[in-house]
């Protein structure tokens, strides 16, 4: 990772000098987490242009062949991205209150049902949907519903675990497959206001992190 990230390091969760690997390795990734939910609030370029150099590694060659763009372009989006970045606070969540505890049950319910009319009351007016590595990024309830009953109909059946990620309430995602298993498919990570969800974030590259949080490969029929 990139400098972008030992910023929200200092400011997510500090790395405890007694810790063991274990514990390092599921706050590095906490890190990481609170690092691309907060691309929801940069331009479709700037985050385009910070995911492919910070998270993927990708040179600003390839990105900028990717994005069909110049290297000096993505070199000044990055510029501006990090700037953005830096100047958020990215303390860590206060302790989740009874109301959200609540809307969280609903959550979990209503996603188990796969109730998308009430999943999407749940979020805020102006609340995000993004799905990283993908640049899938989505605004609103209305559009959320509209993708949950289209491409995102897939999703139907799944099974929830709840975990956390960096101060913020997190749940592993297992989608039903067509053979009947319940395989790895997100692990979603939730911005939360007193009464809403302000984010809605699903991480896909669960290869690399349901190990990594200690989540199991599979769940039982």
């Amino acid at each position: 990772m990139a400098s972008t990230v030992s910023t929200v390091a200092h400011r997510c969760a500090p790395l405890p000098a007694d810790g063991n690997p274990a514990e390092f390795a599921i706050l590095r990734e906490s890190i990481r987490l609170a690092f691309v939910a907060a691309l929801q609030h940069l331009p479709p370029k700037q985050r385009a242009a910070l995911l492919l150099v910070d998270v993927l590694g990708w040179s600003a060659a390839e990105t900028a062949e990717s994005l069909d763009t110049s290297i000096a372009s993505v070199s000044s989006a990055l510029q501006r991205t990090r700037a953005t970045l830096a100047s958020r606070d990215l303390t860590p969540a206060a302790p989740i209150s009874e109301p959200q505890l609540r809307m969280l049950d609903r959550y979990v319910d209503a996603f188990h049902r796969y109730d998308v009319d009430e999943l999407t009351s749940l979020l805020r007016s102006d609340s995000t949907f993004c799905m990283p590595p993908s640049a899938r990024w989505l605004r609103g309830p209305k559009t959320v519903r509209g993708w949950l009953l289209g491409r995102g109909s897939i999703c139907r059946g799944s099974r929830l675990i709840p975990t956390a990620a960096c101060g913020s309430p997190a749940f592993s995602q297992y989608r039903l497959t067509p053979e009947g298993d319940f395989k790895p498919w997100a692990l979603i990570v939730l911005e939360l206001t007193v009464d809403h969800i302000a984010g809605w974030n699903s991480f896909l590259d669960t290869d690399t992190l349901f190990p990594r949080f200690g989540l199991p490969p599979e769940l039982p029929k």
